[in-house]
């Protein structure tokens, strides 16, 4: 009996094998499963980690998921990395800020009286409108009386015209200035100086800009733009159209965060100061 006891306990069990084939085919399923939930996109959830990114850094600007509107959390400006303090009524900020704006205001009524004054001929003969609105002041030249046709080169008499203008505009506070170059929508011919209108209205605007420059208008204040026939005033269909369509646009915006926008009193007398230059009226 003892003998067939001990041959028994000796006997090696061959199917233990079993069990560490059974973890790891456990372990691979568990693995493939992971795998699967990884590689399907969940699209409401990818949406709702968009938005909160986008909360998370756009600072309270919320995006809108489709067909839903969603009230947008309004930002403070910010100025160099600091806020700007919120000016309640009657603390001394606001009061600055008004006067700011009265002073900017005034700058611009001055300059529009300025203008109109030292460019009168002009505007009687219908060749320059002067405009005075809420932004500033714009001054509009028939385009004829400052180049010839085709051409961005300023004759004599421009040249006198808009040295009266730059004499207003130079101490007419410091806002920005566009000068702005319009043209008809007339192909120009072929083999001119210029390729198309595009170049043609740019150059005029950067003619007048350089002449400005000359006369003592701040560099940083002047910027020059080429519309070609894109923004026209009148209909092209007819010459009477064309011709009020080709002029040149200076825009004297008013700068309310300045400091110096109130520079009315050192702008110069202008009456009759173009009516010498200006040939007889027929």
């Amino acid at each position: 009996m003892a003998r067939r006891r001990k041959s028994s306990e000796e006997h090696e069990n061959l199917e233990r094998w079993l069990v560490s084939y059974a973890d790891f085919i456990t372990l691979l399923f568990a693995f493939f499963v992971v795998m699967y939930a990884l590689s399907s996109l969940n699209e409401g959830k990818y949406r709702v980690l968009s938005e909160s990114l986008h909360q998370a850094f756009r600072a309270g600007i919320i995006v809108p998921q489709t067909g839903e509107v969603k009230e947008q959390i309004p930002i403070p400006a910010v100025v160099s990395g600091v806020p700007l303090p919120v000016p309640q009524r009657g603390d001394q900020g606001s009061e600055r800020g008004e006067e700011r704006v009265r002073q900017a205001l005034a700058t611009t009524a001055h300059a529009a009286s300025a203008l109109r004054a030292a460019l009168q001929p002009l505007i009687e003969s219908g060749q320059v409108t002067v405009s005075e609105g809420a932004f500033g002041v714009t001054v509009e030249i028939d385009a004829g009386i400052l180049f010839p046709s085709g051409e961005a080169t300023l004759g004599p008499m421009a040249i006198a015209i808009l040295r009266q203008v730059a004499n207003v505009l130079a101490y007419a506070g410091d806002g920005p200035i566009w000068v702005e170059g319009h043209t008809d929508n007339v192909p120009l011919r072929r083999g001119a100086r210029y390729p198309s209108n595009w170049e043609l209205s740019a150059a005029r605007a950067a003619a007048v800009v350089r002449l400005f420059e000359e006369q003592g208008v701040a560099s940083s204040r002047l910027a020059a733009v080429g519309y070609a026939d894109q923004r026209p005033i009148a209909d092209n269909a007819t010459e009477e159209g064309r011709q009020k369509n080709r002029r040149v646009t200076i825009r004297l915006e008013s700068l309310i965060d300045s400091g110096g926008a109130g520079a009315t009193s050192a702008l110069p007398a202008q009456e009759g100061a173009i009516g010498s230059i200006l040939p007889p009226s027929p």
